[in-house]
């Protein structure tokens, strides 16, 4: 391997990031950058994918802003189509968008429900099936950031774990439809990590819940997740990292 292919390994690839204005997905984004890829951004907030589009070209990479609500249900084909015309390939897929409105049974909002299951979940399936046409032309990769939750369901986040859940057994049986075409298929666990997602929560005993749990234990960094997707994706072709479950140190479950 020669150094420039060490250095890049991800040279010539074109990826596409959801939920990048911030937390995993801004680190992923700039990881896979720093690492030779033309990166398509998406997210709602346009002046933080602004701001990352200037930090990828800074470190001499190719990016592509792309504005949009993936809770539409027509914006995930359109997405996808708008990254892979721009460099005419499609190579790797983190489906990162989510929300975390963390609640009991008794005190859960319907709308809240409805809101995760559409962009955790529906709006993850929807990227990835728009996605596969390009992913199976070039040998691609899907990796779906799902969560500890989707592994163990604790009291307090039901809904949030119903999606995490959802997101790993679709990940399993997508990667055993896709693996005879050579698309790798990564679902990815993070644990604690210090991100925006408990700024949106709304139930007040939730969110002290999740600020005392932050103060205890010292959570992961979006960086920390963003190098196992680099890792999982930076693999030689044979080589298919189906799950990375990833906790801090100091988290028990």
């Amino acid at each position: 391997m020669t150094a420039t292919s060490a250095s890049k390994p991800l040279a010539g690839k074109v990826a596409l990031v959801t939920g990048a204005s911030s937390g995993i997905g801004r680190a992923t984004a700039l990881a896979l950058a720093e690492a030779g890829a033309a990166v398509a951004i998406v997210a709602r907030r346009a002046d933080r994918l602004a701001e990352l589009a200037a930090a990828i070209e800074a470190a001499g990479a190719k990016t592509l802003v792309i504005e949009a609500d993936l809770g539409d249900a027509s914006t995930p084909a359109q997405v996808v189509e708008k990254a892979a015309a721009r460099w005419g390939r499609l190579d790797i897929v983190v489906n990162n968008a989510g929300v975390m409105l963390l609640s009991s049974v008794a005190e859960a909002v319907g709308e809240e429900w409805r809101r995760m299951i559409e962009l955790n979940l529906l709006s993850l399936m929807n990227v990835t099936q728009a996605a596969l046409p390009h992913l199976k032309a070039g040998k691609g990769h899907v990796v779906n950031i799902a969560s500890v939750a989707g592994r163990v369901a604790n009291p307090g986040a039901s809904g949030y774990a119903a999606t995490k859940f959802g997101v790993v057994a679709f990940s399993e049986a997508l990667r055993r439809e896709v693996f005879s075409d050579g698309v790798r298929v990564t679902v990815v666990e993070p644990g604690l990590v210090r991100t925006e997602l408990g700024d949106h929560i709304t139930n007040p005993n939730s969110k002290v819940g999740l600020e005392r749990r932050l103060a205890e234990i010292e959570p992961l960094e979006a960086e920390d997740v963003a190098a196992a997707i680099l890792f999982a994706v930076s693999q030689p072709p044979r080589v298919s990292i189906n799950e990375i479950l990833i906790r801090p140190t100091g988290q028990e479950r």
